[in-house]
Formats: structure tokens, sequence, C-alpha cells
């Protein structure tokens, strides 16, 4: 018999050694080859030869000596042979292996037969496990030589494929390699029991494959080819389960987890792989208990560890489902872990669980329930963690329950609940939980169990109407159960309204065919008013039916009491809150939520957006809503949000527009339909229809100016016809479309039709035809229109303004009234006075405007023309002599000097418009004259609001036209500003304000304090307006952020939600500028807020805000070093207070910290407040937190220096407070004594009080506190007498002022006592007279 093989510990651990003598019975390499030394042909026959001998002798030949020592001589050195002697000995001894597996089962057969003689059996037995142990060993042996050497072979197989093609049969390593490891994990599949003579095999042999296999499962790349991948797992899953090597896998598999990410998955596979191919999850249970018994603190530090095995355990539950479920209990405490990574893996687990392992409907009741009850265990956890104190954890929470929904794991009966659930975490602080409370909501619409619409009108209309069949149905089946004795329990509905479990199947199987047909013809039932319903059956499935219809009501309530909520997200500064809120509005649209449209409209204002992505998202959405839709459809759902949309909606829609026209988006075909509404060609199209056609057109023709010139005749007929009576808006609407005309189409309107056009748009401006409302709008288009199209336009103008002149001061009274007027004496103008007056102050304010920019234009004009002559002239088209002017011009200054001219002329032909030409006024300068007398007539104004709009409105924009006038009438301005009842033009010299700055900002720079405090305006709309214009002004560098910024930061707290969200934008931009100039206003803003009467909260809620837009760690390092030189000089609390707290909210860094610490001089004396000693002990929690062990220890000596100090301090104060209540005592003895000297008669009543007083406040002390008296009373005469006079008296005046708030508290009683006490004075009077009298003859000496 051959010695017996044992697995080494490494390969050379087999030849023999001299010390080895000793072990007989064991196999050693005897004569060990080494084959280096042999040539490439050599080797070649040596590797053949082996190969000869292992394939023709008997199959446990490799246990001989000779083949043996061969076979090892090569497997030693196989990472020097070529590749096809590698392939040729890794092939024999694979085919070895191969055959011998199945001999193994032959020997059961034989030793069956040959019971009577086992001798030749055993002997057999022990070479077949010789030759099994050899060929595993050795086959391993070449695996891990040849993946050690995978990096440099690889580089050798690319040189070698680039110099030479390989040959068919050349060595291919990595089929190689899956082929012999899966040989050896079938090899754990035979009968092993025989071979090792017990049911475990050798410990050696267990312990070598599962060492080896595990080094394998550490790289990467290795795995990452699947069959290799199966056959690891395969003998991970044998040697675990089958031979029982659980305990030292279960620590193998944990080591890997914590080191290696990439092998979660596939340690997931090898344990599901064992559990399923020999059902038995031991190795899944051992590993569950390892995690279990875990301290949670690990895992606090081992951040990837945590999430490797967060992970795994996912996993697991998702191969896993029920074993994992059964051993959950193990894994819950970690729910109380620090580590969130841990909690997010077990959300993840009880998700998978929740929906993979109460499926199987299927065993006893009482297993049923059970597993019922596991699972509601499992929901009401994942609801629990909703509350998580890691966002992380509930953003993980809500994905979790996006996945139960989408798998159709969540029941009616908690449908609601999970949708309350997300609804309340849309508000939610961190970004990344409102980005999955979004999704879930998201996907709740998308699989709910309630149908395709989800208005609450339609659910309520179909739920009264089951509600009634119920109740039809239910004194029938009253009638049924008592008639058999007993009354029917099956409700399927609990007390709380909530679908019980035992029907939740029939509910949900049956409801979605029946609420979804009702609810699509629940329209039509509640027309026609039909009393029937569609019959569903008995009284337990109608009754199901309107749990599930209450069920859908409700998340219809749910959903649309969000849209508040997601207005509030579109304005997030968070781009995916932006983002995702436009998919659950799209989503609400499409289920019909109520509300969802309106909601929609309201993203338009975003395509202002900086951000590209919101941009994108908005483009999005409206194209998929509003655009991809029918020609038709398009055109009226397009001319439906003119029509609806405000001013600022109007903008952001042409902006859209325009860009989809650009890039072909609206076709067209869209365009032509949208002609087709405006012409009247659609039935049914009404006016204002025809005018929002007209707006969309307008919008798209900034963009493609073309497209209005195929209809010039009908925007003509049609926007000034008599359909601009019926919709006056409309004519207004048709002036745009004519200053949106191309160049050509202008010239070709004018040519053809210029008298006609020129005379509509006169008779619009002073005629009456229009509302006031409307008036002015479609004036001031219609004004803008005439100097686009008039070539020249001052001339109509001129008659404009003198026609609305002539309306107003007209006839004999006209010159008198204007006079009256101007003089600012007291009249009553008629109503309609008012209006052409108004109107006039209108028309001549606006002519002037366009009148600048005209001259504005002309110059532009004049300038473009000169730069392209010079273009021209560059280009080489003059002669020899042009170019020789043109030099000797340059030389002389004359260029230079007609841009001069040019400038001169056009500064001049601006001051013309108000002030006129040196000798006299023009037709603008005398209204102006006459405007300022008109606004200065208060008495008139206060009479006439609507005169005084219009007024203050013509006389700034005079203003901005004129310097001169600007300057003259800046007083009436902010005097008006100020002071005007009407809020309205308080609001519109607001905005003139802003525009003058603009232009004239030297005049306006003295007035900056005035116009900050426009923000104490008690109208919110004056606030938001000044808001906006300061906002405006500061952030496009029009006006220099002064002292006055604290008025800013006060709006931040401004009761109106949109002021305050403006002043909030402001401040966010204003960060964003340069180095942050928050940075520097800080301190300022912060001595200005505590000096303002604001309450508590509002400041500390305006400072954390500032605070949190500094981001740089230097600034907050540099404002611990100025906050805490602001303590030095001041006295009051409260600054003190606010000072400290500014501190609190800083972001400290070890610089910072250490900052605070070396600055305590500066605030020591302010540690005596305890709020203030509160805001330090908050800073010291904060630095503790990220402090190194150095800093720590720093920190905490800070924190004892802060204590002890506070409490000195406060001894102090208590010193210096009983001083001098001690003081004043003294002083109030003194006088007393000195009043003896007036009578002893107020003495004895002095004293009778005083005796009184002492007996009520301290009874049982009355002799202590009489000798004390005089004890004190003696040695305050004589002092030098004794040195404890003073402590004497300071612990009895600290004893009275004890016993004196004990005694305010008990007034009335006190009054009582004293009546009572009255007869005992008066015995004791005359000993107190005798010893007063004493006293005064002492102080008399």
């Amino acid at each position: 018999m051959a010695p017996l093989f044992v697995f080494p510990q490494k390969l050379q651990a087999l030849e023999k050694d001299d010390e080895e003598e000793y072990q007989g019975n064991r196999l050693f390499v005897q004569n060990a080859i080494d084959i280096a030394r042999f040539r490439p042909s050599e080797l070649e026959e040596f590797v053949k030869g082996v190969s000869f001998d292992l394939s023709d002798k008997e199959i446990y030949c490799i246990e001989e000596q000779d083949v043996f020592d061969r076979v090892y001589s090569l497997v030693r050195g196989f990472s020097s042979l070529a590749p096809s002697c590698k392939f040729i000995l890794a092939e024999s001894l694979r085919s070895n292996l191969s055959v011998l597996l199945p001999n193994v089962d032959s020997l059961v057969r034989v030793s069956q037969v040959q019971d009577d003689d086992e001798t030749p059996t055993l002997d057999r037995v022990t070479s077949y496990r010789n030759a099994f142990k050899i060929y595993s060993f050795f086959l391993l042996h070449i695996i891990l030589t040849e993946e050690s050497n995978t990096g440099s072979s690889n580089n050798a197989k690319v040189i070698a494929s680039s110099r030479k093609k390989q040959p068919v049969n050349s060595w291919n390593w990595e089929s190689q390699r899956g082929r012999m490891l899966n040989l050896i994990a079938n090899s754990l599949e035979i009968n092993l029991s025989l071979l090792f003579g017990s049911a475990d095999p050798d410990e050696n042999y267990l312990s070598f494959i599962v060492k080896n296999t595990f080094s394998m499962f550490e790289k990467a790349t290795l795995l990452k080819d699947s069959e290799t991948k199966d056959a690891l797992c395969h003998i991970i899953g044998a040697c675990a389960t089958k031979y029982h090597y659980t305990e030292q896998s279960s620590a193998s598999i944990m080591h890997l987890l914590h080191k290696y990410d990439f092998v979660v998955t596939h340690m997931a596979d090898a344990v599901a792989f064992a559990e399923k191919k020999y059902a038995d999850g031991t190795l899944a249970c051992s590993l569950i208990r390892e995690i279990g018994r875990t301290n949670p603190k690990s895992y606090v530090k081992d951040t990837a560890g945590a999430e490797n095995i967060g992970r795994f355990l996912v996993e697991l539950a998702d191969r896993l489902p029920k074993l994992v479920s059964t051993n959950i209990g193990l894994l819950i405490p970690h729910f109380g872990g620090e580590s969130y990574k841990i909690r997010n893996a077990l959300v993840g687990v009880l998700g998978k669980l929740v929906a993979k392992a109460f499926k199987d409907v299927e065993g006893e009741v009482s297993a049923k329930s059970i597993r019922l009850q596991t699972k509601q265990a499992m929901l009401e956890i994942l609801l629990e963690r909703c509350r998580d104190v890691s966002a992380y954890t509930r953003s993980r929470v809500l994905q979790v329950w996006a996945e139960l929904c989408e798998e159709h794991s969540v029941s009616i009966g908690l449908w609601n609940e999970v949708a309350s659930v997300a609804a309340g975490r849309l508000e939610d602080k961190s970004a990344i939980v409102r980005k999955s409370a979004l999704n879930l909501l998201i996907m709740m619409l998308q699989h709910n169990p309630f149908g395709p619409q989800l208005r609450i009108a339609s659910f309520q209309a179909t739920l009264e109407q089951y509600k009634k069949k119920l109740n039809e149905l239910e004194p029938v089946k009253l009638t049924e159960g008592m008639t058999d004795g007993v009354p029917s329990d099956n409700d399927s509905i609990n007390g709380e309204g909530e679908v019980d479990n035992g029907n939740a199947e029939e509910v949900t199987n049956y409801q979605p065919e029946s609420l979804t047909d009702s609810l699509a013809h629940t329209e039509q039932e509640i027309a026609s008013q039909d009393s029937s319903v569609p019959d569903v059956g008995n009284v337990e499935q109608t009754r199901a039916l309107v749990a599930s219809l209450e069920a859908g009501l409700k998340f219809s309530e749910y959903i649309a009491a969000t849209m508040p909520t997601l207005l509030q997200l579109m304005a997030s500064s968070s781009a995916t809150d932006v983002e995702n809120t436009i998919l659950l509005l799209m989503r609400c649209r499409q289920f019909q939520i109520d509300g969802a449209e309106a909601c929609l409209r309201k993203m338009l204002p975003l395509v202002f957006s900086q951000d590209k992505s919101i941009y994108e998202a908005v483009e999005n959405a409206f194209v998929t809503i509003y655009i991809r839709k029918s020609p038709v459809e398009t055109a009226k759902n397009l001319l439906n949000l003119a029509i609806d949309s405000n001013v600022g909606d109007q903008a952001a829609l042409e902006f859209i527009v325009g860009a989809l026209v650009s890039k072909g988006d609206i076709s067209s075909i869209a365009i032509s339909a949208l002609w087709d509404f405006f012409c009247f060609n659609v039935n049914g199209t009404t006016a204002e229809q025809c005018r929002g056609a007209l707006a969309i057109i307008c919008m798209a023709a900034k963009s493609s100016s073309a497209i209005l010139g195929s209809h010039l005749q009908d925007i003509i007929d049609i926007g000034f016809g008599r359909w601009a009576k019926v919709d006056p808006l409309l004519a207004r609407t048709a002036c745009i479309a004519i200053q949106r005309l191309s160049n050509e189409d202008k010239k070709k309107l004018v040519l053809s039709n210029g008298s006609r056009i020129f005379g509509i748009l006169e008779s619009l401006i002073t005629g009456f035809g229009l509302p006031d409302n409307i008036w002015y709008a479609a004036a001031d288009k219609a004004i803008d229109a005439l100097y686009i199209l008039h070539p020249t336009p001052e001339t109509l103008a001129a008659d404009l303004v003198k026609k609305s002149l002539s309306s107003v001061f007209d006839g004999t009274r006209g010159d008198a009234l204007q006079n009256d007027i101007a003089s600012g004496n007291s009249i009553v103008l008629s109503t309609i006075q008012v209006v052409k007056l108004s109107r006039y102050l209108f028309v001549a304010s606006h002519v002037a405007m366009n009148q600048l920019a005209y001259i504005e234009s002309c110059v532009r004009k004049i300038q473009k023309q000169k730069g392209n002559k010079g273009k021209v002239d560059s280009e080489g088209t003059e002669n020899a002599e042009t170019q020789k002017d043109n030099g000797i011009n340059a030389e002389l200054g004359l260029v230079a000097s007609e841009d001069a001219v040019l400038d001169t002329l056009a500064e001049r032909a601006e001051k013309e418009i108000v002030s006129g030409s040196y000798s006299e006024k023009n037709l603008i300068g005398e209204c102006a004259l006459f405007l300022s007398k008109l606004c200065r007539n208060f008495v008139l104004m206060q009479k006439y609001p609507i005169l005084q709009a219009s007024a203050m409105l013509a006389l700034c924009r005079f203003m901005i036209i004129d310097a001169k006038f600007c300057d003259e009438n800046l007083q009436l301005l902010f005097t008006v500003v100020e002071n005007a009842p009407s809020e309205i033009v308080r609001s519109n010299c607001t905005i003139a304000l802003g525009d003058l700055a603009v232009r004239f900002p030297n005049l306006l720079e003295p007035w900056t304090e005035n116009m900050y405090a426009r923000l104490k305006d008690p109208s919110v709309s004056v606030r938001k307006n000044a808001v906006l214009v300061l906002s405006h002004l500061i952030l496009n560098d029009m006006m220099k952020v002064k002292g006055y910024i604290n008025e800013m930061a006060v709006r931040v707290e401004d009761k109106d939600e949109r002021i305050s969200n403006l002043a909030k934008l402001f401040f966010h931009e204003l960060s964003k500028k340069g180095s942050n100039p928050i940075y520097n206003l800080l301190p300022d803003i912060l001595g200005k807020l505590s000096t303002q009467d604001l309450q508590k909260v509002s400041f500390c809620n305006i400072m954390q805000f500032l605070i949190g837009s500094i981001k740089k760690d230097k600034q907050m390092e540099s404002l611990v070093e100025k906050l805490c030189n602001r303590f030095s000089g001041v006295t009051d609390v409260l600054q003190w207070e606010n000072i400290s707290y500014c501190l609190s909210q800083l972001s400290f860094t070890e610089k910072g910290v250490k900052k605070l610490i070396e600055s305590f001089k500066t605030y020591e004396h302010a540690l005596s407040e305890d709020s203030v000693m509160d805001h330090f002990r908050n800073i010291i929690n904060k630095g503790k937190k990220f402090a190194k062990p150095e800093l720590k220890v720093c920190i905490e000596e800070f924190e004892e220096k802060l204590n002890k100090f506070h409490m000195e301090k406060k001894e102090q104060e208590v010193t210096a407070r009983n001083a001098e209540i001690h003081r004043q005592k003294v002083g109030n003895m003194e006088g007393f004594v000195m009043a003896g000297n007036n009578g002893e008669e107020s003495a004895e009543s002095d004293i009778a009080e005083g005796v009184s007083d002492s007996e009520v406040i301290n009874t049982p002390v009355e002799a202590q506190t009489e000798s004390s008296n005089d004890e004190s009373t003696s040695k305050l005469v004589e002092p030098e007498e004794s040195s404890g006079a003073c402590s004497e008296v300071t612990e009895q005046e600290e004893e009275t002022e004890i016993q004196s708030q004990r005694d305010n508290k008990k007034g009335a009683s006190r009054s009582r006592v004293k009546k009572s006490n009255m007869k005992d004075v008066k015995v004791t009077l005359s000993a107190t007279t005798q010893r007063v009298t004493r006293l005064r003859k002492k102080v008399e000496e």
C-alpha cells in the first residue's frame, strides 16, 4: 500500500527533509527534477511522457513515487512551461480526476459485493483517496500559480500576439480555469464519505480547498468570468453546508465583505446557492447571526464595511426572502445603531421581505396569521423609519415604499397612510428626501389601484351612489342573518374604515374593473341623473367597493392638498426639487388631480432660470402638455394659455414660444391653425380666442417676423374692427402685432394703408371708445406703433398732444381752469374732466418717452451708417485722394469732432423735449410746468386719487427725460412717495425711483436713505416693489450697498411671504457676487438690528439666514474675531445675547475655535449672563464633534474656564447686590436714628411698626433679631469697638431680604397679624423707648 498523501501548507513542503524521516507513512517527493535545465524540445518530450503515463496506467498511478515526483516537478515549474506544455499537463490531470470521480460510486457497489473480504477494497479506497487528494491539490496549485502571474502573462500575450499568430490549440487560460474549478466543485458532490471514512472529509483537505477558494474571491477580474464565479460559489456552498464547514466559511465571508465591495453580490450568490442546492440555510443563518451580534458602534467607524454588509443583507433578502424573514429579529436591534448605512440596508431588507417573503398563502390558518402579523410589523417599522434622524435613511425608506408600490405590495388599507407620509416629507429639510418623496408620489399615482381618473367630484358622486345601493342591500342581509338566529359578522370594514385582511384580496381583485368602469361613466351618470348603478354582487362585495371608493377619495384629497407645497418646491433653489416637482405635476394632470393644471401654469416663469436643467425640464413639460398634439389642439392650448396668463406668465410664454418656434417644435401647421382661430375660420371661435391666437402669433413673430406678413389686412380689419368692441384688448394686441412686423412689411403697410392705419391709431388714442381700464394699455401700444411706423412721428405725436389738450381745456373756461389748477386753488372737477386730464397727462408723458427713444434710435442709425461706410472704405473701394483726405482729417481730429457733434446734437434734442429752446417753451415743456404745479396741489390730488396716479406717473416720466426737471422735483417726489394716501401712487413712485437711479445716479445718491425707507411702508405692494427695485439696483451694481442694508434684512421676516422670499432671494444672489459682500456687511447689520424693536425670534431667523449664506471657512474664522471684538465697549445685555447667538450659528473650524479661545478677554465680562453662557455652551458642543484629540483637550479646558468664570461672575453679582442692599439699610437706619430727634412718639411708632414686621416675618427668631438689632445699632455708633459688626449686619440684612420676599407674597396676612400683635408691642414699648433715649444721648455726645 502506497504512503498516505497529506495536504501540505505549501507546495515545497512535499519535498522530504532529513528531519522528517520519522514520518515514514507519508507521501513525499523523493527525486525532484529541475526542469529548468531541459531544453524546450526535451521539456516537451518530458511533459508528453508524464502525460502518457497518467493516461496509460491506472487512474491512481499518480501515487506511484516516480510519477508523483515527475508531476510535482512540472507543477513546481509550471509558470516556466510553454503554453503547449501547460495545456498537456493541465488537461491530463483534469481528465484523470474527471475519470476518477465516477469510479468512487463503483467502489460502493464493489464494497457491497465483497463483504467477506474487505482488504482489497480498503486498499483501493486508500489509493483512490490518495489520487483524489493529489489531483485536487495539483490542479488548485496550477490555478493559483497561473492567477498569480496573470498581470505579467497578459502583457506577454499582448506582445506575442502582435508579433506572431498563435496556433489554434494555444493555451486559453480562462476556459481552462473554469473547467478545472468546475471539476473541483463537482468532486465535492460525490460520495466522499466512503473515501474519507466519515461523513466529513479530511480537515486538511477542506481547509486547503476553502482557503484557496476564498483567496480567489479577492480578485475582481477573476469573478467577471461567470463560469469561474459559479464554480467558486459551488465550492463554498458545498463545503459550508454539505460538509459542515460553516463556522470557518462564515468568518471568511465576513472578512471579505468588510474588505472588498465587489464580492457582495457574489457572496450572496454563494450563500443562496448553498440554500437552494442542499435545502439547508445554515450558512445564511450563521451569517445573519454574526451580523446581528456585532456591536452597532463598530459600524460607525468602519463605514465601508457597513455599506458592504448592508448591501449583502439586501442581496440576501432578495434571494432568500423566507429564510431572512424568519431571522429578521436578529437584525432589528441595529435600527438603534448610529450607522445610517446599516439602517438603510435594513430598510431595504424589509422592503424585499414585504415584497417577496409573504406571497405564499398556503398553510394552516395560524401560520398564515403569523405571517400576516409579521408583514404588518415590518410595514409599521418602514412607516416609523420615515422619521429617522438621518436624511439618507428617510430617503431610502421612501425609495423602498416606491418599489413596493411598483410591485403592488401595498394594500389599499395602507395606501393612504403611505401617501400621507410622502406628502409630509415634501417639506423635509433635506433635498434628497424631498426628491424621494416626489418620486414616491409619482409611483403611487402611476400604480394606484383606484383608476385612471382621480377627480374628487367624480369619486364623491360615485361613492354616494354605491352608498345608497349598500343601504338598500343591508336591510335584506340583516333580515337573512336574523333568520338564522345569529347576526352576520362578515363585515369587510373594521371600525377605522380600513379593509380587513380577509377581504383585502377580494377587494384588490375586484376593484380595478368595477371602480374604473364606474369612474369612466361618472359624468354620464351625473348628467342623466340615473339612480341605477351597476350591480356588483352581494353586500360584502358592495361594501368592499364602497371602502375602495372611500380610500380612493381620500387619496385624491391627499394629492390635491399637496399643491401649495408643490408650488413652493417649484421655487426651490435645488434643481432636483424643481425637476421632480414638474414630473409629479405632469402625472397629477394625467390623473386629473384637482389643482394640477393651475400649478403647472405656475412653472412658466422658470424658463428664465439660469440653471439649464430646470429650463430643459420646463421646456419638455411644456412640449409634452401643450405642443405634442394635433395642430388644432396645439393652437387651442396655446391661445388658452395666452388668455389666462398674467403679465409675468405672458413674458415667460413669449420666451418659450419664441424658443420652440426657432427649434421647429411649433410647426408651421400649428401657426396656420392659430391664424384660422384669429380669422374666425374655426366654428365657435370667440373674440377672446381670436385675441389669444393673435397674441401667440405675435410671440412667434419675435423669432420669425415673416409670420405676420401674410395676414396684414386681417390684422387691420379684425384687430381694429367690430371685434375690438367685443374684446377691447384685441386692439392692443393688434398694435403689438404691428410693432413686430418686419421692415419690409412695415414699409408695405405704410404705402398701402398708411393713412388708414394712422387714422385708426389716432382715433384709438384720442377717442373714448375704450373703457378706462383698457384705454391706457391700448394707448401705450398705439403710441409705440406710431413711432415705429410713421416716417416723421414727432409731427403726428404733436397733433395727438394738442387734440388731447384741447379736449381738457376747451372753450372760454379752459384757460381759467388751467390757471386755477396751476395756482393751487381749491376747485371742483367733474368726472369727465378728471378722466380727460388724466388721459392728456398720460399721452403727453408717453409721447415724451417715445420721443427720447426715437432720438436714441436715430443716433444709433447714424452711427451704424458711419460704421458701414467705414467698413466699405477699409475694403479699398476709395481712391488714393480720398484716403489722403481721411488721413489728414484723422490727424486734425476731425473724425472725433464728428462724434462729439453727434453727441452734442443728441443731448440738445433730449433736453428740448422738456426744457425747450433758450427763448421759448415747447409743447411738452408747457405740460411739464403745468404738471409740476398740479402735483403740488395736494388738496386737489387727495380729492381725486385717479388724477394723482396719472399726474405722478407723468411727472416721473418727465423727470426720467430731463436731469434739470428731475433735480427740481425730487423733493416733491419723495414727499409724495412718503405721504400719499394711495398705495398705487406710492408703488408707482417707488418703481420710478429705480429708473431715476439708473439714469441719474448722482442726483439720487443723497436720497439713498429715503429709498430704503420705502421698505418700511405699511403697504405690502409698496414694500414688494421697494424690495424689487433695490434688489435690481444693488445686484446690477447701479447702487452701492450702504449702511441701510439692515432694512432689507428685516424684510426676510416680513409678514408677507412673497416679500420674505424676495428678500431671501436678494441675499442669496448677493452672496454670489465677488467674495460675498454679506461677510463684510454682517457685523454692521448685527449692530443695526440690535438697536431696532425686533422680536427675538425674528432677529434669530434673520441672522441665521444671513450667516448660512457664508460658506468659506476663512470668512467664518474672521467673523469669529470680528464678533468677539464687538463685545468690547458694549454694556447692553441684549447686544451681548445677540452677538453670542451669532457666534453660536457660525460653522466652527479648528482655527475658529482657537480664535474664540484667544479672544476670551473681549467677552469675559458678558459671561455672567445665563443666556450668553448657553450660546457659548452650544459652540463648545459643536466644537467637540469635529475636534481632534489635541483640540478636544483645549476645548474641555476652555469649557472649564468658562464655567468657572461664569460662577465667579455670578458670585460677584450676588455680593455686589448684597452690599448695595446693606448700604441702603445702613442709610435707612441712620435716618431712623436721626429721626428720633424729632420726638419720642415718632420713634415709638417706627419701632412698633418695625417690631410688628419682624414678628410677622419670622416669629421663631424674634429674640435673636431684637438682640442683633440692639447690637448692630450700638456698633454702628461706635464701629471701632468691634471688627465683626459689618458681618453681623450683613447676615441680618440677608435674612431680612429673604424674609421680605416671603412677606411680599402675603401682604394681606401681614396686615392682619399687625393688628393682632399690637398689644404685645405696647407692652414692650416702654423698654424700647428707654433704649432709644439712651442711644440719642450717645449720638448727641
